[in-house]
């Protein structure tokens, strides 16, 4: 077996696929004197690293649970006007993390919250901060089923666990009180410690019918309202302007 083969099969056990794949360029560069070795290893371990990083962002997204993959530049601001897009645009910065505050977007179904608030976590996940999206109906099953079970401090400690969590839909199904003191646990936990991204069609004034108890709906909103991000989103629904988008277009 000649040095050559033993060379790739070393690359391929050691799963270094960006330096076999760049091999024989770069050999061919050496020998033609246009690369040293040292650049040429460089260059072949730069192509590695890259790929590994890749591949890491990719498994940060992946585990993150989005409900689908739209970043920033798929969102149409000229839409929705109430929209302060450099304040959006700030947030991938990722400031709102290192500061451990919240962001709350606010506004009727279709406008564009889940959006944003996904975009916002799928920058956060390629800088490889532990992001994790949930429904909140979802996030509160997952509570009291573990509450049942005996392993409720186990759970809490999960959700806890993530630099960014994002509770999509507060207020698109009624709440208990004994599912929201599940709930406020959780809050209470993250609180100060942790960023939270929350997306609600419900009027703060109104979370006290939501969640089935004032006290408990007031601790809760105090906890995320404190060192939070409100955005409020006024405009129209991005699903009837598909809708009319078709429309139009069947007619012409």
């Amino acid at each position: 077996m000649s040095q050559y083969t033993q060379l790739t099969n070393n690359l391929d056990e050691l799963n270094l696929i960006e330096i076999k794949n760049n091999l024989n360029t770069y050999l061919d560069l050496i020998s033609e004197g246009k690369k040293s070795t040292i650049e040429a290893l460089l260059d072949l371990t730069n192509y590695e690293i890259k790929r590994k990083q890749e591949r890491a962002i990719s498994s940060c997204v992946k585990v993150a649970n989005f409900p689908f993959i739209k970043e920033i530049n798929d969102f149409d601001f000229t839409y929705q006007p109430s929209l302060n897009k450099k304040q959006i645009e700030d947030f991938m910065s990722l400031r709102f993390i290192e500061n451990n505050e919240n962001i709350i977007f606010l506004g009727n179904s279709g406008v564009g919250k889940t959006h944003l608030a996904t975009s916002i976590g799928i920058s956060c996940a390629k800088q490889r901060k532990s992001t994790y999206f949930i429904n909140c109906h979802d996030l509160i099953n997952q509570l009291s089923i573990a509450h049942r079970e005996n392993r409720l401090e186990k759970r809490l400690k999960h959700f806890v666990k993530y630099k960014v969590l994002i509770i999509d839909e507060i207020g698109y199904l009624p709440i208990s009180k004994d599912e929201a003191n599940l709930f406020f646990q959780l809050i209470t936990k993250r609180y100060e410690k942790r960023s939270t991204i929350i997306t609600t069609n419900i009027q703060f004034s109104k979370w006290s019918e939501t969640f089935n108890d004032p006290i408990i709906a007031n601790a809760i909103l105090d906890r995320l309202l404190h060192h939070s991000h409100i955005i409020k989103i006024t405009g129209k629904s991005y699903r009837t302007k598909n809708k009319i988008e078709q429309l139009k277009t069947k007619g012409d």
